[in-house]
C-alpha cells in the first residue's frame, strides 16, 4: 500500500503547494471516478490482506455505503452513462475513510514485527564476593 510520495515535499513548500493544488483538483475531476459517485478510497484494490482487514474494521454504515457506491458505479459503467450532477460525488464529500485505517493496520504490523524480533537478555545476578 505504501508507495513513494511527493506530497510531503510539496506541502512543505508554499509556492509549490499553491502551484500544485489547482492541478491536483483538475486531475481528480478528470479521473472521472466522482462522476460515477465514487470516492478516492473506493479505488483501492481489495487483494491485499491489509485492505481486507481495514474493510472489516469499517463501521457498518460506511461499509454499506461503500458497497452501494461500487455497485452503482458498476451499473453506470455497464450502461455507459454517468450519474446526474446531483448524485455525483462533490469534492467536499470525497474524503479518505479507508486510508487512515490502512495506515493504522500497517503501523500495528510494523510494531508487531518489531516486538516479535526483539531479543530479551536477562541480567545475570552477580554473586557477592567473599573477602
Amino acid at each position: 500500500m505504501s508507495a513513494p510520495s511527493l506530497a510531503g515535499f510539496i506541502m512543505k513548500r508554499p509556492w509549490l503547494k499553491r502551484w500544485m493544488i489547482p492541478i491536483s483538483k483538475w486531475y481528480a475531476d478528470a479521473a472521472g471516478y466522482r462522476k460515477l459517485g465514487l470516492r478516492v478510497d473506493d479505488l483501492i484494490p481489495e487483494e491485499s490482506e491489509t485492505v481486507m482487514l481495514a474493510l472489516k474494521r469499517l463501521p457498518p454504515k460506511e461499509a454499506y455505503d461503500r458497497v452501494f457506491r461500487l455497485r452503482r458505479a458498476f451499473q453506470c459503467s455497464l450502461s455507459h452513462q454517468l450519474l446526474p450532477k446531483d448524485q455525483q460525488t462533490k469534492p467536499e464529500e470525497d474524503y479518505l475513510y479507508l486510508t487512515p485505517i490502512i495506515k493504522q493496520i500497517e503501523q500495528e504490523s510494523r510494531e508487531r514485527g518489531d516486538l516479535d524480533s526483539m531479543v530479551v537478555n536477562k541480567k545475570k545476578k552477580e554473586k557477592p564476593q567473599n573477602r
